[in-house]
């Protein structure tokens, strides 16, 4: 059975177990405190009259990490997360910890570790060289670090290699998301009159009208464009999105065996260590199919036309992948070349510098209010896996109809222009009739308050 024996201060809980081999072996634990080696000692004891203790084959941390990843990543990641994951392994974590033996990890050794992150320069990313923004690790990334960690102990619990999750209390550095830049609708009219780049214009215009994000525009192939005749006549032109243009690591894509590949491009040089590919989207309700204005169903007609005039001009030369995004030799455009064009834009037009990507969130908010927040409809067009993804947005549409309530406040109270306001009924709001027991004063207070109001509309459109 097992034993406590004090060391150097330490208690050490002691007992024997069979290896692999079916040798016997001796094993020591080592606790700050006699409660702690107490309960571990009686916990041990118990799994070994149930039959059930294992003790485990995996010493540190490294070796754990390695499992993790074949066992688990390989199965459950996309080719995205699986860079990112990997990534966050080799710089961060295998680095400062990998030799450190899983008995010796604990809740407080985790929040040294969080600690320690924050004061160690930040890497360059080995597949693009990009420079990190700033020189140390950012709470950002520590959080990364701390969800790859606790993903991996959990696993670890199930196979029975750790008692318990260590990462489950650890206290993890705030980390204080930056609110994303976006352009209001008039900003957006202004750039696109100015933009004189069709391909950056159709980008900004799917993206805005479509609610698309750039690797689902770079991504859009013919085959999933309806822009007949009929279909811009009745207002039913749309785009299927169902896959995505992404630029991933060769070796990752052999790693997880093309998992989720479409196709894959050709890489630009024979030394060129990341390819673009086509993909499957993350997650299925990312797969939707998006009904257009017909001014940008024109816009695409325009851009089929251009491309099939290419085609007739130079032949074979244009490799054809039936790309609504191509360049003039039909290979995908690049997402970095869009970025590039949308800050010269900005530039040259003394317009608010965003990202892109601000340009599914300028279109979230003016087709709430657009649509009087109907958060169902522009879920469904936006792709967001989940509600409260869309009600982020939805929150600065709130915040314009609050300060608009501030300023009704200083105009009838400090202004003294209305300092006994009245509820005014219409004829509409006359002639319907309440259920019994319903607070009419009450019920009118409610639908004053814009927030309560747009709250009350989309619940009454998600019902319905």
């Amino acid at each position: 059975m097992a034993s406590i024996r004090e060391r150097n201060g330490k208690f050490c809980v002691i007992y024997h177990y069979m290896d692999a081999e079916g040798k016997r072996r001796q094993k020591w634990e080592t606790y700050n405190t006699r409660a702690e080696a107490s309960r571990r000692r009686k916990d041990v004891e118990f799994k070994i009259n149930q039959g059930a203790f294992i003790v485990s084959q995996v010493m540190c941390m490294r070796d754990l990490l390695k499992e993790y990843v074949e066992l688990y990543g390989k199965d459950k990641w996309a080719l995205s997360t699986y860079e990112r994951n990997t990534s966050v392994i080799r710089n961060y974590i295998l680095p400062l910890m990998g030799d450190m033996k899983l008995a010796d990890i604990t809740t407080r050794y985790l929040e040294q570790f969080y600690q320690k992150l924050l004061v160690t320069p930040a890497s360059i990313n080995k597949y693009t060289g990009q420079r990190p923004r700033n020189e140390f690790i950012g709470t950002s990334t520590v959080r990364d670090v701390h969800k790859v960690l606790r993903s991996c102990f959990k696993q670890a619990v199930k196979w029975d290699l750790m008692e318990k999750n260590p990462a489950d209390y650890a206290t993890v550095p705030k980390h204080k998301q930056v609110p994303r830049k976006i352009w209001t609708a008039d900003t957006l009219m202004k750039a696109l009159e100015a933009c004189d780049d069709p391909q950056l214009k159709l980008a900004l215009n799917l993206a805005f009208a479509g609610s698309l994000r750039i690797g689902e525009i770079l991504g859009l192939t013919w085959d999933c464009v309806d822009i007949s005749e009929d279909a811009v006549r009745e207002g039913r032109a749309y785009v299927l999105v169902n896959k995505e243009l992404q630029r991933v690591s060769q070796k990752a894509m052999e790693e997880l065996d093309k998992k989720d590949i479409i196709l894959v491009f050709p890489p630009e040089t024979k030394r060129c260590t990341t390819v673009r590919v086509l993909k499957t989207p993350k997650t299925e309700s990312s797969i939707r199919k998006v009904f257009l204005p017909r001014s940008v169903a024109a816009m695409l007609i325009e851009q089929k036309a251009a491309q099939e005039e290419i085609k007739d001009m130079i032949g074979d030369v244009y490799k054809d992948y039936n790309l609504v995004m191509a360049t003039s030799f039909g290979m995908p455009e690049g997402d970095n070349a869009l970025r590039v064009k949308l800050k010269k834009l900005i530039k040259e037009n003394d317009l608010p510098d965003v990202v892109f990507h601000s340009m599914r969130h300028t279109s979230v908010t003016y087709k709430l209010k657009l649509n009087g927040g109907d958060i169902k409809a522009v879920q469904g067009d936006s792709g967001h896996a989940q509600v409260n993804m869309v009600t982020d947005v939805y929150s600065h549409i709130i915040d314009d109809d609050r300060r608009r309530n501030a300023e009704l406040f200083e105009e009838a109270f400090y202004e003294k222009k209305n300092l006994d306001p009245q509820m005014h009924e219409t004829q509409e709001s006359e002639a319907a009739k309440l259920p019994e027991g319903v607070d009419a004063e009450m019920l009118a207070k409610i639908l004053a308050n814009p927030e309560m109001k747009a709250l009350l509309m989309s619940l009454a459109k998600t019902i319905g």
